[in-house]
C-alpha cells in the first residue's frame, strides 16, 4: 500500500501486459499489489485479492488486447471484486480499448459494441477509464464517468524528429484518419497526403488513389492501430509507385494479428514505430519494428490523478520536453 497526500492507493496489474504494469509501478513509485487470477476447468475466470482494499483508490492496468474477451472479463470480474471489498474508487488504465473499431452502425443490423463495452465497465463499478488514442474520439461520449483519452503521437513524433528526415509528408491511410495525420504533421511543419482505399471485406484493403503530392518525398504513414498490416503494406507500395523515396509507418497500438509482423518485415516499409500498449513477442527478431514505452507517462498520469492535478499536458508537452 502507498499513501499519497493522505490517500490510500493500490496499483494492480492483470494478465494482458505485465511489463507495462511494472513500468507504471516504477514510474509512479507505487508497488504492484498481489492478486490471484485463475481459470476453472471450463474456462471461467476466478479472482482473489490477497490484501485489504477497503478505502483504497485502486488503479488496474489492463489493455484489452487479444484475447480481447478474456482480458475484458478479467477487468469486469476484478472490478466487481474490488467494489465488493469496499474499494474507495476503481480506475482502469486501458491504453488499448478493445472493440473500439465498432463505434457506429456501418450497416443496418450491426451492433455498436464500443458502447456496450462502456456500459459493461460502468455497471461493473469502474469510476474512471484511462485510454490512449481511442480509435474514435466520440467513444468518450459513451461513458457517464470520467474517461481520459491521451494522445500517443507526441511520443512517436519525437522518435522521427530525432531521425532528421528531410522532405517529409505525413500520410493518412484513409479519410477517417485525416485529423490524426494533420495533428502529427504539425510536429514537422509538413504537408499531408491521404490514401483513398476501400475494404471489400473485413481486414482487407485496396488502394484506389492517393490524394496529395508524394513524389520525391519521405512519407510517414500514421494510424492508431496496426492489425493485419494489410493497409500499411498496400499503402506503402502505392506511395512508392507514386514516386515516394521512402516510407515509414507509425501507430500507437501494435496488434499484429496473424502473420502481420512477418509481412511487414518483408515489406518495403523502412521502419514501423509503435508503443508498448500491447505486448509484442520476440521483437528482437524484427529490427524493422521499434517499440516505445508509455509506462513513464502513464505512471505520471496516475500521480496527477491522485493529487487532483491536470494531466493532459503530460502527454501534450512531450515534444517540448524532448526538444529542450
Amino acid at each position: 500500500m502507498s499513501v499519497i497526500d493522505g490517500k490510500k492507493v493500490k496499483l494492480f496489474g492483470l494478465s494482458s501486459n505485465p511489463q507495462l504494469a511494472r513500468e507504471i509501478s516504477e514510474s509512479s513509485g507505487i508497488p504492484l499489489s498481489p492478486c490471484d487470477i485463475m481459470r476453472f476447468a471450463d474456462g471461467e475466470i476466478g479472482i482473489n485479492i490477497t490484501e485489504s482494499v477497503r478505502g483504497h483508490h485502486c488503479f488496474v492496468i489492463q489493455p484489452t488486447s487479444k484475447p480481447v474477451n478474456e482480458h475484458l472479463m478479467e477487468i469486469l470480474i476484478f472490478t466487481d471484486a474490488l467494489k465488493r471489498a469496499s474499494a474507495a474508487s476503481v480506475t482502469i488504465i486501458m491504453p488499448y480499448y478493445g472493440y473500439s473499431r465498432q463505434d457506429r452502425k456501418a450497416k443496418s443490423r450491426q451492433p455498436i459494441t464500443a458502447k456496450l463495452v462502456a456500459d459493461l465497465l460502468q455497471v461493473s463499478g469502474v469510476d474512471r477509464v484511462i485510454c490512449i488514442d481511442l480509435h474514435a474520439a466520440q467513444i468518450q461520449g459513451f461513458f457517464d464517468i470520467p474517461i481520459d483519452n491521451f494522445p500517443g503521437m507526441p511520443l512517436i513524433s519525437t522518435h522521427f524528429l530525432n531521425l532528421n528526415l528531410e522532405n517529409v509528408t505525413i500520410v493518412s491511410p484513409d479519410h477517417g484518419g485525416v485529423t490524426r495525420a494533420r495533428s502529427f504533421a504539425k510536429f514537422f511543419n509538413a504537408p499531408i497526403a491521404i490514401i483513398d482505399k476501400r475494404r471489400p471485406e473485413a481486414n482487407k484493403a485496396e488502394v484506389m488513389n492517393i490524394i496529395g503530392d508524394v513524389e520525391g518525398r519521405t512519407c510517414i504513414m500514421v494510424d492508431d492501430i496496426i492489425d493485419t498490416g494489410g493497409t500499411l503494406i498496400a499503402g506503402s507500395e502505392a506511395l512508392l509507385k507514386k514516386g515516394a523515396i521512402a516510407v515509414y509507418a507509425a501507430a500507437t497500438h501494435a496488434l499484429f494479428s496473424s502473420n502481420a509482423i512477418e509481412r511487414i518485415s518483408n515489406s518495403p516499409i523502412k521502419e514501423v514505430v509503435v508503443t508498448n500498449s500491447v505486448v509484442v513477442d520476440d521483437l528482437e527478431k524484427y529490427p524493422k519494428i521499434v517499440q516505445l514505452s508509455i509506462g513513464q507517462l502513464l505512471g505520471k498520469a496516475v500521480l496527477h490523478i491522485i493529487d487532483d492535478e491536470p494531466i493532459s499536458q503530460i502527454f501534450e508537452n512531450i515534444y517540448d520536453t524532448k526538444k529542450s
